[in-house]
């Protein structure tokens, strides 16, 4: 009989009880009383104060408080019963039940021909009840089974980040000796288990390890943020694993799957002690990447050797660089390469203390920084291009323009100078085969133009125009944009000095005009810009999204459009010069340069550029493009301290080359050194 039932008839039974005690006690036949003096007779009522009287009394009120009291309890039973009964019955089930979440496998990450770049793989992992970190003795013999601290493990049992009823990660990628002792002595360890959950796998090392980024615990912060970003579509909690950089981060709510959920029933003191009902979790989706595995391959290969080479020939600083390779027909990232780098598999788990002390150690040179889209650099003479178009546009200089160089140059008077690259002097100069040469004097001519102009920013607003000083919106976090100063610029950056060292000077055009002093560009800004002489003047936006696959049954649910960034609207005349000139820096600034790249089945064009620094060596740089008749690829390659930018950055350039074209280099030709 159900209990509710039993108290009713109890409190019928109370209450039948005093009515009956009432009606039988209340019932008298006796109305009067007689004096026996032989007085007037008088009614027994009135003021009369007997015994029976005062007890009838007391009698009926308590029969009316206990009626009332008995009445109330009647009306909320029946509305406990009936009115609120789906309430309370929800809440007794929750008091016996909990949902425990059932983390989804991330989806997988792919190169722009289907390999996988990132996937998942199975772990077996040891976990554990709560009320196991109370039992000294299994917690210590877990300890020395596993060969971790007891207290480490008594503190992740106690942990609640995975859920107060969910069973506790003490390790995860346990042997098959583990867990086959766990296995055969279930007796030592009642509250202990084994399962097989999965785990980010980096199959290819440190490959792409900068654009595929790496995973970690979620942080307090990140709950709420990354929830509000999937539009509440994704329920973040503590414990969970998230995208910490790169592409995992980018796409975190595409990668991110659906938890599924585990009903379980509990005793009071929160237990567990059944299983009810189960939702699958869903995996998240599969992203497909424009990267090519075979070219990033290629470029970090060829970074990381060529690099390797000038540090062991004496350029002691010379441990950095980048490599950026684009199609610039649609922006896709085909490469992304930056060095140094390292394994994001070092993540997964947890990173060891011993593992990011060495990563983030000044001898490591910051790997983790992705120094294609992040690192800022003077460019050197790879900006030439663009110093020549802001000429040709605001009149300092026409195709018929001619310059003597000598080697040294005093346009601003004799008190003072600039040293071409070429100290013995180029000789008559054009500003097309000034770009060839990379003769510094042409370019300060333009610069000392520039100074006396009625619009003496020119070139700032031209590299604007390119790009320059803004970020180019590729699909990574980090990226920098750079920096071109300007008059106002350095008047605020140096507030703190006099006028006069806070003014622009007419060395700061001419400085400007070459790649050097405050200018700063990024790897992935130059690679943007000579896509966009390679096209025309349109610049598409980099990116590194091909498509996001459906989740279930083949085929994709979001394939990337590609758009314009900025269309730069250069005269064909120009655009003919420049291009001719970047051509002849390939086939006719050298001969031993040009041995290089006569091999290709393609003709390229491309510029040398070297960025003096405050170290003994400049950065190096070399930007290409090719094939120069119908322009596709485009490669930029730059070496931190490495010295010019034919001694290494064009050799990278030359190897992606040949990994494209299957046509890898044979010369063995050295150039000199120089500004080339």
């Amino acid at each position: 009989m159900s209990p509710v039932i039993l108290v009713i008839i109890v409190l019928l039974v109370i209450l039948a009880c005093l009515v009956a005690a009432f009606v039988m006690l209340g019932r008298g036949t006796t109305r009067f009383t007689f004096d026996i003096g032989g007085g007037v007779p008088r009614a027994s009522g009135g003021n009369d104060s007997s015994a029976e009287t005062g007890f009838k009394n007391r009698l009926l009120g308590l029969s009316v408080f206990a009626g009332s009291v008995i009445g109330a309890l009647l009306l909320k039973l029946w509305s406990m019963q009936l009115v609120s009964a789906d309430d309370y019955s929800a809440q007794a089930e929750s008091n016996r039940t909990r949902t425990i979440s059932v983390v989804a496998p991330r989806g997988r990450i792919l190169d722009r021909h289907g390999s996988e770049l990132v996937s998942n793989r199975a772990s077996l992992c040891v976990v554990a009840k709560s009320d196991v970190a109370g039992d000294a003795i299994e917690v210590k013999l877990l300890a020395n089974l596993i060969g971790m601290p007891a207290m480490a493990v008594k503190r992740k049992i106690e942990s609640t980040s995975e859920g107060a009823q969910s069973m506790r990660t003490v390790a995860e990628d346990v042997s098959r000796r583990i867990v086959a002792y766990i296995d055969e002595h279930t007796n030592l360890f009642p509250g202990v288990q084994v399962t097989q959950r999965t785990q980010r796998l980096y199959p290819n090392g440190s490959l792409a390890a900068h654009v595929l980024g790496y995973t970690g615990a979620i942080t307090a912060d990140q709950v709420d943020a990354l929830g509000k970003a999937s539009g509440g579509s994704i329920s973040y909690e503590l414990g969970d694993t998230v995208g910490q950089a790169g592409i995992e981060y980018q796409y975190e709510s595409v990668l991110q799957g659906i938890k599924g959920t585990q009903t379980v029933y509990v005793d009071a003191d929160g237990n567990v002690l059944s299983t009810s009902s189960k939702v699958e979790p869903q995996s998240g989706s599969d992203i497909t990447l424009t990267i090519d595995k075979d070219v990033q391959a290629a470029a970090e290969a060829s970074l990381a050797g060529h690099i390797k080479r000038l540090h062991d020939a004496g350029r002691q600083d010379c441990n950095g660089g980048a490599v950026v390779v684009l199609d610039a027909t649609n922006g896709d990232v085909l490469a992304l390469a930056s060095y140094p780098t390292y394994s994001p598999n070092v993540f997964v788990g947890g990173i060891a203390n011993d593992d990011w002390t060495d990563l983030s150690s000044d001898a490591a040179n910051n790997p983790m920084l992705n120094r294609a889209i992040a690192g800022q650099y003077p460019s050197g003479s790879v900006i030439k291009p663009l110093t020549a178009f802001a000429a040709l546009n605001y009149g300092i200089a026409t195709d018929a323009s001619t310059y003597v160089c000598t080697g040294y140059w005093t346009g601003f008077g004799t008190g003072s100078g600039q040293y071409c690259w070429n100290k013995s002097g180029h000789g008559s100069m054009t500003l097309e085969t000034g770009i060839v040469n990379s003769c510094d004097v042409v370019f300060y001519e333009i610069g000392k133009g520039f100074f006396y102009a009625d619009d003496p920013e020119g070139m700032q607003e031209t590299f604007r125009a390119w790009g320059l000083g803004s970020k180019e919106g590729i699909d990574l976090p980090g990226e920098a944009a750079g920096r071109v100063p300007d008059a106002a610029w350095k008047r605020d950056y140096y507030a703190s000095y006099s006028s006069d060292d806070s003014s622009w000077k007419g060395g700061d055009d001419t400085n400007l005009a070459i790649g050097q002093g405050d200018l700063l560009v990024t790897p992935l800004q130059m690679c943007c810009v000579y896509a966009g002489i390679a096209m025309g003047g349109t610049v598409y936006k980099p990116h590194l999204l091909k498509s996001v696959d459906a989740a279930v049954g083949a085929g994709t649910v979001i394939d990337y459009k590609a758009s314009e960034t900025y269309q730069v609207n250069e005269a064909d005349d120009n655009l003919s010069l420049v291009r001719r000139a970047l051509k002849g820096v390939i086939y006719q600034e050298s001969a031993a340069q040009a041995s290089h790249f006569t091999t290709l089945p393609v003709t390229v064009a491309g510029k040398t550029g070297s960025a003096e620094t405050a170290k003994s060596q400049p950065d190096g740089w070399f930007v290409a493009y090719a094939p120069y008749d119908a322009p596709r690829y485009v490669i930029a390659a730059t070496i931190e301290y490495g010295g010019y930018g034919n001694e290494g950055a064009m050799l990278v350039v030359r190897d992606v080359l040949g990994q494209i074209y299957d046509c890898p280099d044979t010369s063995t030709q050295q150039t000199s050194s120089g500004e080339r």
